[in-house]
């Protein structure tokens, strides 16, 4: 009766550690996995024109692990005065405005007090300029460097006639990826930009710069989970599934239905696109499983198996995220790239997995036949005096998929190792013990 009252106590701390952590992750004030993650937006004056001036954008993505994905960013402000964009490259303004005042062959690209400006598609051979025409998409930091920046250029007039003027900088940034999320400060003059000339030789600052640095909250974004984490070992045949009706609803009561719609699409999608996915008890678009594959003496094999449940959707780019305290230590992966990201104030290692370019950097999506998915082996090294199966679970404490926090099974679900047992010895003893045993049932039987 005092080991029932026991358990059941256990079980409800359990989930008040969980709940109390789920809130402190929905208030996303910061993230110790990513301690210096946003995106800034740098406005660069470089020219000084009649009447106005040239300018130059540029979009970074300082998040090591979320990254914007298709349809793209969109960046927006409001022009202090009566600014108009006369002209653009590497980008377009979505509306063009009322430019009814203006006459002649050439006219304004946008008059537009608020504009919104999207990036242009990489096969577009005209309008071009220097580090654009990526589509939208920004990778993250520490899986593509080079392609986690974007610029565009172009030419402001109609300033206020004031001798010098280079105007005021503008108002009310936006920033969707494609979605909401994100909070924008106002654009803050800082130290002009410098490039370099004369191979290096000759530093070039430009006439002004203005920084505003936007940063994400899930919970602004108002997004239910768009992941889930279940779990596996070899000791014990139980599997724990994700958690019923994770994602938003739960499957449609027909449970010989194969494909379910689901309103929206929070990791990305475009309009048109309906969001159908396989009618699972989740109803998740993904699926990460980890499964305790092997006990080594000085090792355990881990595998790692992402699924996507999504019917009209490709993961391009995709990466997941793990904290686990074996990543402290030594980790070899066989069929993903990986590395492992500094933290401030985790004690858990941090190990961020993508794919291989040209074999599995794309998730395929599920038909009928078959769910689309890609998987890897990892070998952790162990350190007994700081994580065993004496003293903790082998599973992760989080994982996250394209930046989003998965959903994670309750610990008091967690496949739990034999009775007796506070250890499991090498996988050679197992395998032993087990040849012992099958030689046993075949002797009963004869």
């Amino acid at each position: 009766m005092m080991l029932t009252v026991h358990r059941v106590y256990l079980s409800a701390v359990l989930k008040l550690i969980l709940l109390i952590t789920t809130l402190c992750t929905l208030s996303d004030c910061y993230d110790p996995l990513d301690p210096n993650g946003n995106i800034s937006v740098t406005f660069d004056i470089y020219q000084r024109m009649e009447n106005g001036y040239l300018a130059r954008v540029t979009l970074e993505n300082h998040h090591q692990y979320r990254h914007v994905d298709k349809p793209g960013w969109k960046l927006g402000w409001t022009w202090a005065n009566k600014e108009v964009i006369w002209s653009m490259s590497g980008a377009i303004a979505t509306d063009r405005g009322d430019c009814s005042s203006y006459s002649g062959s050439q006219m304004p690209h946008s008059c537009k007090k608020d504009p919104i400006i999207v990036d242009i598609s990489p096969d577009v051979s005209q309008n071009r300029s220097d580090h654009c025409c990526r589509g939208g998409r920004l990778s993250a930091r520490a899986v593509d460097s080079f392609n986690s920046l974007s610029s565009f250029e172009l030419e402001v007039r109609n300033l206020e006639e004031k001798e010098n003027s280079l105007g005021q900088a503008p108002n009310n940034v936006t920033f969707m990826a494609p979605g909401p999320g994100y909070t924008c400060s106002s654009f803050l003059t800082s130290d002009p930009s410098v490039s370099l000339d004369f191979g290096g030789q000759r530093q070039v600052p430009v006439l002004r710069t203005w920084k505003s640095t936007c940063t994400y909250s899930s919970f602004l974004a108002n997004k239910s989970p768009v992941c889930c984490v279940s779990f596996s070992t070899f000791y014990n045949p139980i599997i724990t599934p994700c958690r019923n009706c994770t994602c938003g609803g739960c499957r449609e009561a027909n449970k010989n239905s194969l494909s379910c719609i689901r309103p929206g699409d929070p990791l990305g999608g475009s309009n048109d696109e309906k969001n159908i996915i396989e009618c699972t008890d989740h109803m998740c678009p993904i699926r990460v499983h980890w499964h305790f594959k092997n006990n080594y003496m000085n090792q355990w094999r881990i595998k790692l198996t992402i699924s996507n449940y999504n019917f009209n959707r490709n993961y391009s780019n995709w990466n997941v995220l793990v904290q686990h305290p074996g990543f402290n230590q030594k980790a070899t992966t066989y069929s993903f790239n990986s590395t492992k990201l500094s933290t401030l104030g985790i004690q858990d290692g941090v190990a961020l997995f993508w794919g291989i370019d040209y074999y599995n950097n794309e998730l395929l999506h599920s038909d009928k036949d078959r769910v689309g998915s890609v998987t890897t082996e990892i070998l952790l090294e162990k350190d007994e005096n700081s994580f065993t199966l004496q003293n903790g679970w082998t599973f992760p404490r989080r994982i996250y998929f394209n930046g989003e926090n998965c959903d994670m099974p309750l610990p008091d679900t967690f496949p739990m190792l034999p009775n007796g047992s506070s250890s499991l010895r090498p996988t050679s003893h197992v395998f032993t013990l087990s040849l012992i045993y099958l030689l046993l049932v075949q002797l009963v039987l004869l």
